[in-house]
């Protein structure tokens, strides 16, 4: 019995490891980005089985198998540990040009509305972005969006709409659907106090699932990254991606975006799944332009969705900044190539789909 259940972890550790491997959006492949941490668990836990139970070349091959599989997928997540080089420098330049961003998927089905707004009342940030927001999150928010004199949103009953609030001088903040008209995004430029612009950009593309595979996921993240390449202002990106930090898209969406995590080096900020401390992937994201410095960021307590939220403060200091972060990783001509596909593969499958919205974001 512990011989068959040996077989089973370490079949599903290497599995898991080889199919995401493999370049598809098929969605039962790239679900396998995520659990790199489960599958070096996994892998541990075949290893130190099949030392006591298996014996002769069958525990040498398993042994080697799990350690190729917790090797890979360690080389993976290294950069989201305090092993790595920090990518953002840790300074507060000039407190007036700082700000509070808060990102929260709330969990549509999620009808305790009293500790989201206990949460925001007591971190009290500067900007909102809320995501799986109906009309009911919206009027249960009521006390919490009449505090913020700038509000943009989209209230959806498919786990796709969003309210965006900010407390700092906003022009143009838009809703723009990107590549369908079921899943909105957010574009803005926000002042600091001291009246320094920024684009802040907040996303929720769709997760790679049965029946939806990952093109127009894809695709949202690279017209994002694209926005933020081309835009003559700092950029600050939030929100839940449904991707990970180490996959290849989000990777991707960094090099081409010129943007800087300020995970790198200090941890995962994992968020997801909320109630499975331990085995958590880090879907909630915040990217930066290398023109913000980092005060501090955190992954807040479990209030009743099946996210954490996130809260960052940053503040907008070019020089400085510039002088003290590490220098986005430029794009390469494969970076280049697999861009144009996410975008031109996700407008053709919102196509397909008769969902395809043709909205760009406000320049």
């Amino acid at each position: 019995m512990l011989r068959i259940l040996v077989f089973i972890v370490a079949g599903l550790a290497v599995t898991g490891t080889a199919l995401s491997l493999m370049t598809s959006y098929r969605w039962y492949i790239r679900m396998w980005d995520f659990p790199r941490l489960a599958l070096m668990v996994l892998g541990a836990v075949a290893l130190l089985m099949a030392i006591f139970v298996l014996s002769g070349w069958v525990r040498i091959g398993v042994v080697a198998a799990m350690l190729l599989v917790i090797g890979w997928q360690g080389w993976r997540i290294h950069p989201y540990t305090p092993l790595a080089k920090i990518e953002v420098a840790k300074a507060m330049p000039s407190p007036i040009n700082c700000i509070t961003a808060f990102s929260f998927n709330v969990l549509q089905t999620n009808r305790d509305y009293a500790r989201t707004i206990a949460l925001i009342d007591r971190e009290d940030p500067d900007i909102i972005l809320l995501l799986e927001t109906d009309e009911q999150w919206e009027a249960a928010l009521e006390p919490v969006i009449a505090r913020y004199p700038h509000r943009t949103s989209a209230p959806l009953g498919n786990l796709y709409g969003l309210i965006f609030l900010s407390r700092l001088p906003v022009e143009g903040a838009e809703i723009a659907w990107l590549i369908d008209n079921e899943t909105p995004s957010v574009f803005a430029t926000i002042s600091t106090k001291a009246g320094a612009k920024f684009r802040f950009i907040g996303l929720h593309p769709r997760p790679p699932q049965p029946g939806e595979n990952t093109e127009k996921r894809d695709a949202e993240i690279a017209i994002a990254a694209r926005h933020a390449a081309e835009s003559n202002l700092p950029v600050l990106a939030m929100g839940d991606f449904n991707d990970v930090a180490w996959s290849s898209t989000s990777q991707m969406f960094k090099r081409i975006g010129g943007y800087l995590d300020p995970r790198v080096g200090r941890g995962l900020y994992a968020t997801f799944p909320a109630n499975l401390p331990g085995l958590r992937w880090p879907l909630d994201h915040l990217f930066m332009t290398p023109d913000f410095t980092l005060v501090d960021m955190n992954v807040l307590e479990n209030v009743g969705s099946d996210h954490l939220p996130v809260q960052a403060e940053v503040c907008l200091a070019p020089p400085i900044a510039r002088a003290l972060n590490e220098e986005p990783e430029a794009p390469d001509a494969e970076d280049h190539e697999k861009f144009n596909e996410a975008i031109q593969d996700g407008k053709e499958t919102a196509r397909e789909e008769g969902s395809d919205s043709g909205t760009t974001p406000p320049p």
